[in-house]
């Protein structure tokens, strides 16, 4: 093992699904699984095949298929008191599995020994020495989850150590220490870790932190700067109660920061990609501000900061956001200035710097709208739109004559909304209806059909995301209310932003510029289909 090599051991699949709202199918699991074999982590847990049949199923599947560049893992805990190694049902699950390395768990905090498991000290040894050396027996690459060993450390520190002790002499491969109930800090982490590495060789040893302090990152750093070689964690920080150790920020600052080597630069490079992707697996929304993948993560609202990343990025990005897959974003909000739109106009191939007047009275146009309640921060779908029309480069893809949404309920059955729209494209209308779960949802529909027509690659994109929010609340129902509307066309997300009184009509600008914005940026199909 090279000297600044850090093997990346991935729990998404085990860990991770302990976290609130989080859970795979075992499809699923095999499918993501499959993603971080492509990544090239080391260490892929796939789950506790003796705690549940999903599990257990997902490693009869995983048996099919090959993995080229990972260890596929199976977690477990050790024998369980006062019974044979060979006789638990435990490590009799874990050997079904088949892989080559698992991962076993016990207890490094003598009150939990004793207080809940309710065993003596010696008999929780004995169970780790036992079932380390029966796995050894049968060829299994064996790692130690050491587990509360921070805080049983704090309190016993003898025991804690007899325990790690005890798991290398049976054999164990990695002995992790694990801070799990995540209350530990840095300098405590570096500080143990540096008294017990007269016992346990630093080359051996990994770390599996909680982040219940929010320093879930920063702990794993300070355990490898500290030598160790082994860095469990999940993706995008999922996990029990504040969940893991985030991995992609601990990839990144190791490979980028620290020249510790994790992953090939294109598993780098495939970092954003990897976290969007099992956000979208695990029907999470992703973290704008998540470090080095977020969508805010390289983006810049304040005119200082723009005017000075044009110059020179460096001056407000720490590292260039391809490196990690990700780009830059410049905000465009009432806190901008001509470097915000000029750059914002730049990305839609309109150069605008030779135009002072025209990009002032964009900026003023945006203040003015923002000041009415828009937010085009958060909305660069409409944002786009808008800067296209001022300069004249926006052609209406179709003009609404009409439309009404009618919404009805029965005593036995629940609402249901209908929508009609009558528009027309190059002088041809079209008049349709749909139905919908909700008024904005039918319009939504009905708008699409219509719309289909003339514009096939509608049918690509749809809506992720709906958001409504009260912009001032003293007029109750009659305030004014702020839609956000997420969408997609499955190779780009972007956001639009309608504000209204009422809240049909807010969710029609939204909807409208959502639509715009697609065919605008849609070159291929910027004509209607011939009829």
């Amino acid at each position: 093992m090279t000297k600044n090599k850090i093997l990346i051991y991935d729990t998404t699949l085990r860990d991770g699904t302990q976290g609130e709202q989080i859970n795979f199918s075992a499809e699923e699991k095999l499918r993501i699984a499959q993603r971080f074999d492509e990544a090239h982590f080391h260490y892929i847990e796939g789950g506790w095949p003796g705690s549940n049949p999903k599990d257990m199923r997902f490693f009869e599947m995983a048996k099919d298929v090959t993995f080229k560049n990972s260890k596929l893992t199976a977690f477990g805990s050790t024998r369980k008191p006062h019974i044979r190694a060979e006789s638990c049902p435990n490590l009799k699950a874990l050997i079904k599995t088949g892989t080559p390395a698992v991962t076993i768990f016990g207890k490094s905090w003598d009150l939990h020994v004793t207080e809940i498991l309710k065993i003596d000290l010696e008999e929780n040894l004995a169970m780790i020495r036992d079932s380390i050396e029966y796995l050894k027996s049968l060829g299994k690459e064996v790692l130690f989850d050491a587990e509360h060993f921070f805080d049983g450390y704090k309190n016993n520190p003898r025991y804690a150590n007899k325990v790690v002790k005890t798991a290398l002499a049976a054999g164990a491969d990695m002995i992790v220490f694990c801070d799990t109930n995540g209350g530990t800090l840095p300098h405590e982490i570096s500080t143990i870790l540096k008294k017990i590495s007269d016992s346990i060789p630093a080359n051996i040893s990994g770390i599996h932190v909680h982040n219940d302090c929010g320093l879930a990152v920063a702990n794993s750093l300070a355990a490898v700067q500290d030598g160790i070689k082994m860095v469990q964690g999940t993706i995008n920080g999922y996990g029990e109660r504040c969940g893991n150790a985030d991995l992609i920020p601990i990839i990144a600052n190791l490979q980028l920061k620290m020249n510790k080597y994790c992953l090939p630069e294109e598993s780098i490079r495939q970092l954003t990609n990897l976290s969007f992707y099992i956000s979208d697996v695990a029907n999470v929304l992703p973290l704008n501000s998540r470090p080095f993948v977020g969508r805010s993560a390289f983006a810049h609202k304040g005119g200082v900061h723009v005017s000075a990343v044009i110059k020179d990025s460096i001056a407000y990005e720490h590292i260039k956001p391809e490196i990690v897959g990700n780009h830059r974003r410049v905000l465009v909000s009432d806190m901008s200035g001509r470097s915000n739109v000029e750059y914002k106009a730049k990305e839609l191939g309109i150069d605008l710097t030779k135009n002072s007047t025209l990009s002032k009275k964009i900026v003023h146009e945006v203040k003015l709208m923002e000041d009415r309640g828009f937010q085009f921060d958060a909305a660069d779908g409409s944002l786009s739109v808008l800067i296209k029309k001022a300069i004249g480069e926006f052609v209406d893809p179709f003009t609404l004559e009409c439309f009404s949404v009618v919404t009805s309920r029965t005593e036995n059955n629940p609402c249901l909304s209908q929508a009609t729209i009558k528009i027309s494209v190059a002088g041809e209308e079209e008049l349709t209806a749909a139905e919908g779960n909700g008024p904005v949802n039918a319009l939504d529909h009905a708008l699409r059909k219509a719309l289909t027509k003339f514009y096939p690659q509608i049918k690509e994109m749809h809506l992720v995301d709906f958001k409504v929010r009260t912009l001032e609340g003293s007029e109750g129902t009659a305030a004014g209310v702020r839609v956000l509307l997420d969408s997609t066309d499955g190779q780009e997300l972007w956001s639009t932003i309608g504000v209204s009184e009422n809240i049909i009509e807010a969710s029609w600008q939204a909807l409208v510029d959502s639509i715009q914005y697609k065919l605008s940026k849609d070159k291929a199909n910027k004509k209607p289909a011939p009829q």
